[in-house]
C-alpha cells in the first residue's frame, strides 16, 4: 500500500494531466473552428442484425462525417475518417469488413454547397429515422447508395479493422487483444482507413460545382480570392 503522501502526489499529478488534456482539447476545438472542413456522407449497407432491431428497418444506412481526409495517393489511394462509437454506421462497417464478399464496403459522398440539408439529415437520426426516403440517389454496381447532387462519390474498401482512438496502448502496438470497451466520460471514436477502388462520380468538364464546407459551426462554401496583381498563385 502506498504511503498517504505518495498517494496524494499521484492523485495531484493525475489531476494536472486531466486538466491539461481538457485545455488542449478546448484549444484545439477553437483552432479547428477557424479552418474549413469538407463535408461528406458515408453510405453503406445496414448490418441486418441492426435493421431487425430498429423501428424503421432499412437496407441502407448513412452518416455525416465530422472528419474526412485523403491521406495517400501513392502507392495506394487511401482515405480516412472517424466515427463515434457506439453507432450503427461503425457497427455496419465493421460487420461489412469481417463478413461481406462485396468488393466495395461503402461510398463516400462529397457534398456540394446545395446539400446542407442532406448533411443535417444524415447527422440527426432522431429527426430523420429514414434519411433515404424521398432523397434522390442511385446505386453502384455493388448496390450501395450514391447521393444525387454531390460534388463526387467514391467507392471504398476498408483495409483493416477500425482503430479505437480512446485506447492509445493498442494504437502504439501494445499487443492488447480485442477492442477495449469505452468506459470513460465524453465521446469515443474509431478510426477507419479505406482504399479508394473507384471514383463513381465527379464534376463534368466545365461544370462549376462548389463543395460544402463546415466552418465556425455552420455550413459555408468556397469563393475565389481576388489577386491584386491579377495573377494566379504558383503551385
Amino acid at each position: 500500500m502506498l504511503p498517504l503522501s505518495r498517494f496524494a502526489l499521484r492523485c495531484s499529478s493525475l489531476a494536472r494531466r486531466i486538466s491539461t488534456n481538457h485545455t488542449v482539447r478546448d484549444d484545439l476545438r477553437s483552432l479547428l473552428r477557424e479552418t474549413a472542413q469538407p463535408v461528406a456522407v458515408v453510405t453503406a449497407l445496414m448490418d441486418p442484425a441492426l435493421s431487425d432491431k430498429t423501428e424503421h428497418p432499412s437496407r441502407f444506412h448513412g452518416a455525416t462525417l465530422s472528419s474526412f481526409s485523403s491521406i495517400s495517393m501513392e502507392p495506394h489511394p487511401l482515405v480516412a475518417f472517424s466515427l463515434r462509437i457506439p453507432s450503427r454506421m461503425a457497427t455496419s462497417l465493421t460487420s461489412a469488413h469481417s463478413s461481406t464478399s462485396l468488393f466495395s464496403h461503402m461510398v463516400i459522398n462529397i457534398l456540394s454547397e446545395a446539400q446542407a440539408p442532406t448533411a443535417v439529415r444524415f447527422s440527426r437520426p432522431d429527426l430523420y429515422p429514414e434519411p433515404f426516403v424521398s432523397l434522390p440517389h442511385s446505386l453502384t454496381k455493388e448496390g450501395l447508395p450514391m447521393l444525387d447532387g454531390s460534388v463526387g462519390a467514391i467507392s471504398c474498401r476498408l483495409v483493416a479493422a477500425s482503430w479505437p482512438l480512446h485506447d492509445l496502448e493498442s494504437l502504439s502496438g501494445g499487443g492488447r487483444e480485442g477492442k477495449p470497451e469505452w468506459e470513460g466520460e465524453g465521446v469515443a471514436s474509431e478510426l477507419f482507413i479505406a482504399q479508394v477502388i473507384r471514383v463513381e462520380r465527379m464534376p463534368a468538364s466545365g461544370e462549376d460545382v462548389r463543395p460544402l464546407l463546415y466552418h465556425r459551426r455552420g455550413y459555408v462554401t468556397t469563393c475565389p480570392i481576388e489577386s491584386k496583381t491579377g495573377s494566379k498563385p504558383s503551385s
